[in-house]
């Protein structure tokens, strides 16, 4: 069968018609599932039959999602989550025992972090970590008990781009998982399990959905790592809504014009806050000045939705800044139509000391932008109102 594009996969790949023929999947709103009699029941129970008992386990709408995400993706098998947070817990729990040991970039999601700091240390699992821009690093932490390797790229929030194929080969080379956050990317613009992934996680809260509507994540890959996290994911209940996956199938058909649409307008953000002068720096990958321009256009289709700048006056020009935005919205999300601003320093990342900000390259005055859908001259003219507003 002739291979389709990315985009084609997205609209075509649907679960089987039922006797009415619908042209648009229809949602599958059962907890439960039906058998034909006692041999039906005993043989689906025991894994003799592929077929969809639970809606915990599995539903048609999840399943079309999954499909969908796995054919951009080029995985095997998926799982859907409720959240993407459940996603990226539920598959190092699923993969990780007591006493095992993780190496992860430094710059990874808030909630990632807490994660490796509070939470997996009760089940004696431990965690290195490394900057971003040292790879070289990375041999040096890997210990006899490490059985995973971790990053976000770009990285959250600060937009940085990791060398995946470089993780692909540290982790071949000493037996680790590769476990790669995709969540910035989308599978649209990015394939990781090209450069090396074994496992890649997505929030489907972002730019998947698009329009700020429900929470979600998956986590795709090989199918005998996917077994895994689905028996784990099974036992402990973290599964996606039917509902929601129906409308995240429905969003995935017009992922690819509407990322392409995020693109070209993060790109006009990012050149014209370059050359604002209460700006200090501006971060985009797909803008020359970005420290992984090359590797960004070597890994990328084009440089996502998010753009990360420095105004003046540090933690206070930021949050001066936010009161100065009249158009965009004051959020933590991203990914969504409408344009979101968020200062991490004073909200998202406040919890974390200077050092620690310090360390994950977050300044006092970082500003994180998600760049929507509403016309670029009027993003622009909302954040150069605000900056020319900043003593």
């Amino acid at each position: 069968m002739k291979k389709h594009k990315p985009e084609t996969d997205a609209i075509r790949t649907q679960i089987n018609r039922t006797e009415f023929l619908e042209h648009s999947a229809p949602l599958y709103l059962s907890s439960s599932f039906v058998f034909e009699d006692a041999e039906d029941m005993r043989a689906s129970f025991a894994e003799e039959k592929d077929r969809t008992i639970y809606s915990r386990y599995a539903n048609p709408n999840t399943s079309e999602w999954i499909e969908k995400v796995c054919k951009m993706e080029g995985a095997e098998d998926g799982f859907a989550f409720a959240s993407g947070m459940a996603a990226v817990f539920s598959t190092m729990a699923a993969l990780l025992d007591s006493g095992d040991h993780v190496v992860s970039s430094r710059s990874v999601f808030g909630s990632t972090h807490t994660l490796f700091t509070q939470i997996f240390p009760k089940w004696d699992i431990s965690h290195s970590y490394f900057r971003f821009d040292d790879l070289d690093a990375i041999e040096g932490l890997i210990r006899p008990n490490t059985r995973l390797l971790y990053a976000e790229s770009p990285t959250n929030p600060g937009v940085d781009v990791l060398d995946l194929e470089a993780l692909g080969r540290i982790a071949r080379k000493h037996n680790l998982l590769l476990v790669i956050d995709n969540c910035f990317a989308t599978p649209y613009l990015q394939q990781p399990i090209r450069f090396g992934a074994d496992l890649v996680i997505h929030s489907g809260t972002k730019l998947m959905d698009g329009q700020g509507r429900v929470l979600a994540g998956i986590t795709v890959g090989s199918r005998e790592l996917i077994d895994r996290v689905y028996r784990f994911s099974r036992i402990t209940g973290p599964a996606l809504s039917p509902f929601n996956a129906w409308l995240l199938s429905k969003s995935m058909e017009t992922l690819a014009v509407r990322v392409d649409r995020h693109c070209e307008n993060a790109l006009k953000v990012a050149e014209f806050l370059s050359g604002h002068p209460r700006v200090n720096w501006v971060k985009y990958p797909f803008l020359p000045s970005h420290p992984q321009y090359d590797l960004a256009r070597k890994q990328m289709k084009a440089g996502g939705c998010v753009v990360a700048f420095e105004v003046q006056g540090g933690v206070a020009g930021g949050r001066n800044f936010f009161d100065g935005i009249r158009l965009l919205s004051l959020s933590a999300n991203l990914g969504d139509t409408r344009s979101i601003v968020t200062h991490p320093a004073s909200t998202t990342h406040s919890k974390l000391s200077p050092e620690e900000r310090m360390e994950s390259g977050i300044t006092d005055g970082m500003v994180r932008i998600s760049v929507g859908l509403e016309h670029p001259d009027d993003i622009c003219a909302d954040l150069k109102q605000a900056l020319d507003a900043l003593k």
